[in-house]
């Protein structure tokens, strides 16, 4: 907003006239500096790199403003049909279509010509406000021009229009939709031709007032691009010529003078009467730059100029084509004169806008591509329109996506496409104040798709092509993009909000790691050489060879590992750690076990304790890369050998009773339930897991007082289509050969689920072992705590697509939402709630814990933002759970520790020596902190207070600490020195 004080006072004759118009002078400077300038749109790129990540790609939850066009559309030829009938003319794609080895045509389409009652009752269950739709010029002029004139197809539009006034939807109306009539093309080349634009007008004449006063919203022509550059470039559309690499520029010319002619037509003679706005529908891609520098982003700029700009900047800006067109075609690209563009600039009301997949195949080839990257963002695109061409007012006229033709009336991939493009509508409204003034989806119904015929289906009706009455029934997406516009976009619901409030007391904090850095022997005080001090000159030690310190003559410390200390604090009360099963018992004879390893194992666990850090320790961890068993089980076909679960119970009893004084939560086996696991594997490993829990049970508990359980990995299943059934029971069918298969043996029934099993039966399937009762008795039952690792949420279909992994034996799809951010996996917080939801209405009131937690990240990123959010939100998630839904959750665990263990997932990352902490994990600590987010000002939750373990302590890092031997000889003292590892180094911290 620009602001300006009158404060000149003049006192001569004609002062207070001065003083205003110097203000006025003052203020159309400022607005002039204040509008966009030609490519102001280059910082479109740069400012959205600065925006906070990844805060900005999260989902928003809000609506659209009150006045806001809420519109669906089609074109005559698409749907229309009736391409013979009550006089109407061949257009060129009539011809186009039985050219060549064309064997399919748009004769009958979706046959709307007969079916205005079908389409509008699907409009008026849509609950759009608008209705786009395009006008077939040789249905009115059968020939192109007015002496052709033909009622009967006139009288068509004029029912159409009052049917739609009458379910109260507005007609946005198109006069060209790439459907030309024929005989112009024949007569005079069609848009090749400078006569056509005074026969445009004409046309446009005609319809203003036939059909103005009933429509506020016009469309001249349609995606002139594809016109001009695939109509008379590449041959791919109609007319289909590709003779003249020239004449797309020359028709682009004519279509824009064709343009401006209507125009100038309804401002003078029509808008005063009939108060409608007038625009061309321009189509375009969004490029990102394939590398950094200024002159990718140029070159992105420069191949938006060349699809967009083309007919924008001469209607938007100056009435020219963009500089770099002209730089880069030279006299190729026709040229206007001062009095033409005057004529063409400003000939807009408002930004029409198209975007989607029916605009995918306008960059054939690479050679607008400039060497960057075709993309499908939305907002950007209209952030860089907004920019570029001075904040006009945008109507996206048409967007959406596309299925296979194959595809019936469930079209996860078009919904969930429709979704992403509205929210990034949005986000352009409410973040960047964008002003976007109405969405149209596309399309109404199923139809000929141009070049991809019948191959693809854009609409959110399905037509069964097939039958008589081209039947349309409602797809998935219309009934999402209904839901859209009922609610105007997306209001945020309570479950959205973040929560405030704080977990228990005695909640359990920790961090959880794959494996921990195991030394075999101290590092410090492993070196017994003797160095030299150059104490009057430049303080090096030089080692003097030949030279030994004597022995220190002192028993190994737990604390002489270097490795534990670096991995202890951290600032949790509970780390998890899995052991090696293979390394500690390599022969498999427990009674000859590793005695260093479980040394390491042991003072590890006591250096927890020692920081007031509860060891939580796995005994299996299950890898897809190897068994991890011990060799001679390994070689016995692992799992599948019958001795593998008494061997692994043997095992348990080992590290129970060696590591038992100091470990209290006990993992037996962590993430089982693998994809990759066989029916008849995972029914060993339950055996192995139950027969290792009464070994505690019976033996080790009393003395102990431990826990003893598994953990399930489990990320959460969604229903594609929540509003559903269908899709609802495959979720819940996935569920239980996922988790409960595990689960429900264990915690619920003694068996598999039912669900499981009456599925299999269906298949005729033998795989699923039975228990015996022997087995039932022992597996059952055998649990003190759930623990789940989640990590993230997948979607869930019976529909299926070609694009997405289908699972034949379970009849599901698995897909994304694409607004999910991605890393690679998607991150939906609110997957941990219902996650935990599950559990407990499964499993009544069993103590949950979330054993793994975590998100992959760039490992070079110390301010790891991505990590940060995920935390945050997956633990606000968890403590929904608790205090809203009563979910006894009693602890939850990042995942991992480090990256140099956990690639990609550690909360410390390193660099040579160096130990970094991330921002994620100064985060963590905070949370950890406060025990949740208590609500701001509220009075601190009452805890007992914990004693502190060696406050200021620094981790141990190998560097080299400087001993002194004092020797006396014949020359005087000599001071020497030797090296020990035992010193400090702080972490660097990042946050």
């Amino acid at each position: 907003m620009v602001r300006i004080r009158f404060t000149d006072r003049v006192s001569t004759p004609g002062g207070n006239t001065m003083c205003v118009l110097r203000a006025l002078l003052v203020l159309l400077l400022l607005l002039s500096s204040a509008s966009s300038r030609p490519s102001d749109g280059l910082k479109t790129w740069s400012r959205f790199r600065k925006l906070p990540y990844p805060g900005d790609k999260a989902f928003l939850y809000d609506t659209f403003p009150e006045d806001f066009i809420w519109s669906v559309g089609t074109a005559a030829y698409q749907v229309e049909g009736a391409f013979e009938k009550d006089g109407k003319g061949l257009s060129i794609w009539d011809t186009f279509t039985r050219g060549g080895n064309r064997m399919v045509t748009g004769d009958v389409g979706s046959d709307s010509y007969h079916n205005i009652h079908a389409d509008i009752q699907a409009i008026k269950q849509l609950k759009v406000s608008h209705y786009r739709f395009s006008l077939s010029w040789s249905r009115i002029f059968p020939n192109g021009t007015r002496g052709s004139y033909n009622h009967i197809g006139t009288n068509y539009y004029r029912a159409l229009i009052r049917r739609l006034k009458e379910v109260h939807v507005q007609p946005v109306v198109t006069l060209y939709h790439w459907d030309l009539p024929d005989g112009l093309q024949n007569a005079l080349g069609g848009w090749g031709n400078p006569d056509i634009v005074d026969i445009f007008r004409d046309y446009a004449d005609f319809c203003f007032r036939t059909f103005g006063d009933d429509v506020k919203f016009w469309i001249t022509i349609d995606n002139p691009f594809v016109v001009a550059r695939h109509g008379y470039g590449t041959g791919l559309v109609a007319p289909g010529i590709k003779s003249d690499p020239d004449l797309p520029f020359r028709v682009g010319h004519n279509l824009l003078k064709a343009h401006a002619a209507a125009w100038h037509l309804y401002d003078r003679h029509y808008r005063p009467r009939q108060g409608g706005k007038l625009s061309m529908a321009l189509a375009s891609h969004w490029i990102k730059p394939s590398r950094s520098g200024l002159e990718s982003l140029r070159e992105c700029q420069c191949s938006l100029d060349h699809v967009l700009g083309w007919f924008a900047r001469p209607l938007f800006t100056d009435g020219d084509y963009p500089p770099c067109m002209k730089a880069r075609l030279g006299s190729r690209l026709p040229s206007f004169t001062q009095e033409e563009k005057e004529q063409v600039r400003g000939t807009a009301d408002f930004f029409a806008l198209s975007h989607g997949a029916a605009l995918s195949f306008q960059l054939i080839n690479d050679s607008l591509k400039f060497g960057q990257r075709e993309d499908l963002d939305l907002r950007m695109l209209l952030y860089w329109v907004n920019a570029e061409y001075d904040q006009p007012p945008i109507f996206v006229v048409q967007s959406g996506w596309y299925v296979l033709g194959n595809t019936k009336t469930e079209d996860p991939k078009h919904m969930y496409y429709l979704k992403r493009f509205i929210s990034g509508a949005l986000k352009s409204i409410v973040i960047d104040e964008v002003n976007v003034i109405g969405y149209t989806a596309w399309s109404l119904i199923d139809g000929f798709e141009w070049h991809r015929e019948y191959m693809i289906r854009q609409g959110l009706y399905y037509v069964d092509f097939k039958t008589s009455d081209m039947k349309r029934e409602p797809k998935t997406s219309a009934t999402f993009y209904k839901n859209v516009i009922q609610r105007n976009g997306f209001p945020e619901l309570a479950e959205n909000r973040p929560a405030h409030g704080v977990f228990p007391c005695d909640f359990a904090w920790g961090v959880s790691a794959n494996s921990i850095q195991v030394e075999s022997t101290p590092s410090q005080f492993s070196d017994p050489s003797v160095y030299l001090w150059n104490i009057s000159n430049n303080g090096e030690l030089t080692k003097l060879e030949g030279l030994i310190a004597p022995p220190l003559h002192r028993n190994t410390h737990c604390a002489d590992y270097a490795t534990i200390r670096q991995q202890v604090l951290v600032g949790v009360n509970h780390f998890h750690f899995s052991l090696n099963w293979s390394a500690l018992v390599p022969t498999g004879d427990v009674s000859h076990p590793n005695s260093t390893l479980l040394g390491y194992y042991r003072c590890f666990s006591q250096q927890l304790l020692r920081f007031n850090v509860t060891p939580v320790v796995t005994l299996w961890h299950h890898t897809r890369q190897h068994s991890s068993l011990p060799a001679p089980l390994d070689t016995q076909n692992n799992w599948l050998n019958r001795e593998t679960p008494q061997a692994f119970a043997d095992y348990a009893r080992l590290c129970y009773r060696e590591l038992g004084e100091h470990v209290k939560m006990w993992i037996t086996l962590n993430e089982p339930n693998d994809e990759m696991v066989s029916y008849q594997e995972g029914h060993q490993m339950l055996r192995a897991h139950a027969l290792a829990w009464h070994a505690y049970d019976r033996e080790f508990r009393h003395l102990q007082g431990g826990k003893v359980s598994l953990t399930l990995h489990m990320d959460w299943l969604e229903p594609a289509f929540s509003f559903s059934r269908e899709d609802v029971e495959p979720a819940k069918r996935v569920l239980d050969f996922s988790v409960g298969w595990f689960a429900e043996p264990i915690f619920g029934s003694g068996d598999y689920p039912l669900g499981m099993r009456s599925w299999l039966r269906q298949l005729n399937s033998l795989a699923l072992p039975v228990f015996n009762e022997e087995d039932k008795v022992l597996v059952k039952g055998t649990y003190d705590f759930f623990a789940i690792s989640h990590f993230s949420t997948d979607l869930v279909t019976h529909a299926k697509e070609d694009t997405y992994t289908y699972t034949a034996m379970l009849e599901i799809q698995h897909m994304i939402d694409t607004t999910w951010i991605l890393s690679p996996r998607p991150v939906v917080p609110w997957g941990l709630r219902k996650a935990l939801n599950w559990v407990k209405e499964h499993y009544r009131d069993v103590p949950i814990y979330v054993m793994a937690n975590g998100v992959q990240e760039d490992p070079a990123r110390f301010k790891d933002s991505l990590r940060v959010y995920y935390l945050y939100n997956y633990i606000n998630e968890a403590l929904k759970a608790y205090t809203l839904d009563g979910v006894n959750l009693k602890g939850y665990f990042a995942y991992a520790l480090n990256d140099q263990r956990d690639p990609r997932f550690g909360l410390y990352g390193h660099v040579h020596e160096e130990v970094i902490i991330k921002a994620s994990l100064f985060n963590y600590r905070n949370i950890i902190r406060y025990n949740g987010f208590p609500i701001e000002g509220a009075a601190p939750q009452q805890c007992p207070r914990r004693p502190q373990a060696c406050p200021g302590c620094q981790v141990l890092v190998k560097s080299p600490v400087v001993g002194f031997l004092t020797l006396v000889g014949s020359a005087g003292l000599i001071t020497l020195g030797f090296i020990i590892y035992y010193t400090t180094r702080r972490h660097k911290e990042y946050y």
